[in-house]
């Protein structure tokens, strides 16, 4: 029997990605900002009503051009529960996590924990959406502006989704995404960064281009995180079809939900007033024993689910952080189903079955 596994990259018409590829080639303009990265700024720009978008060439470097803009070396109040990504940028960019516990009901950071861990060295906090569900971001900005701080999120998972009438993208000082070829919309590998300050646009833009201020002259430090235009003209192709992706998945999502009325299981609880993009799949075991019984089943029956995020970041050695009892207890019961554009309904009943 096919193998299902935890997800199936969404690969367009290889007609219509030619189509795109073809405009790329015959100008001979592969890289540096060509024409198909910046009409698929604009696209989504458009798309998703946003201010300043920067797409680059995977959705790490977007976070650490952040951290290096806006962390200035200090200490970054930050998540346990996110993937490696989110705290690695913050210590690769020489500054400090801090790490505050999660909310048990919508797994985002412990808004009412943070002011507990500001010091005179914070300088940012940078949280994550989890799975494509908001954070409190009123409380965060309140926090964050009575203390001076910068707002970083981690929006890695959240394209398409809306928090109280508007895009995801357009809460904090900066937001990232990934464009991974896992993700709801990808362009292979890529990501971006969205902000609603021009003058931080234009910063982070400039950084992400070695600095360059024309061919001769510089702004200041930046690295390489251009994006190319084979990228591009696959999230062209991509883009093209998001709203049967979306739909495909919310489908699947529904399946799901009906499945699992289990008093055993918990599914995500979205926090009110979202308009979620269906990106992932987690359900919360009562116990690790149970999770890791299910998933010997599933493996043996060709379905490869993930533990996601586990482990809680905090416990990694490198990061060394403090006991988060709430991030520690949901990262050992949590498990990401299969969830792709493709799964259909009997796939669903094959993967309850299993884990029934």
């Amino acid at each position: 029997m096919k193998p299902i596994n935890v997800t199936e990259t969404y690969t367009p018409p290889i007609e219509r990605y030619s189509q795109y590829l073809e405009k790329a080639l015959s100008k001979k303009w592969l890289t540096n900002r060509g024409a198909l990265t910046l009409d698929l700024e604009k696209r989504i720009t458009e798309q998703l009503d946003l201010d300043h978008l920067t797409i680059m060439t995977n959705g790490t470097l977007p976070i650490q051009i952040a951290l290096k803009v806006l962390g200035k070396g200090g200490e970054i109040i930050t998540t346990p529960f996110s993937y490696i990504a989110t705290s690695a940028a913050i210590m690769w960019e020489n500054c400090t996590p801090v790490f505050v516990d999660i909310d048990p009901v919508y797994w985002t950071i412990d808004e009412k924990q943070i002011e507990a861990a500001i010091t005179s060295k914070t300088t940012a906090i940078l949280a994550t959406h989890v799975f494509g569900n908001p954070c409190n971001t009123e409380m965060i900005e309140q926090i964050a502006k009575k203390h001076q701080l910068h707002v970083i999120y981690d929006n890695a998972h959240g394209f398409g989704v809306s928090y109280k009438g508007k895009s995801l993208f357009k809460y904090g000082d900066a937001s990232t995404c990934s464009f991974h070829a896992t993700k709801i919309f990808h362009t292979g590998e890529g990501g971006s960064i969205h902000t609603s300050n021009k003058e931080l646009h234009e910063r982070f833009y400039n950084a992400h281009n070695f600095g360059h201020n024309g061919q001769e002259d510089f702004h200041g430090l930046g690295i390489n995180a251009k994006i190319s235009e084979l990228q591009s003209a696959m999230g062209h192709a991509v883009l093209d079809d998001f709203e049967q992706i979306l739909s495909s998945r919310q489908r699947a999502c529904e399946f799901y939900f009906k499945a699992l009325q289990d008093k055993d299981l918990s599914t995500i609880q979205l926090r009110p007033e979202t308009s979620w993009n269906y990106s992932y799949f987690p359900i919360l075991f009562k116990d690790e024993r149970t999770l890791l019984n299910a998933r010997e089943r599933l493996n043996k029956n060709n379905i490869y689910p993930r533990r996601y995020f586990y482990p809680s970041l905090n416990t990694i050695n490198y990061l060394n952080g403090p006991t988060m009892p709430v991030a520690e207890n949901i990262a050992s019961r949590i498990l990401c189903l299969p969830l792709s554009s493709y799964i259909q309904e009997e796939d669903v009943q094959r993967i309850v079955s299993h884990i029934r």
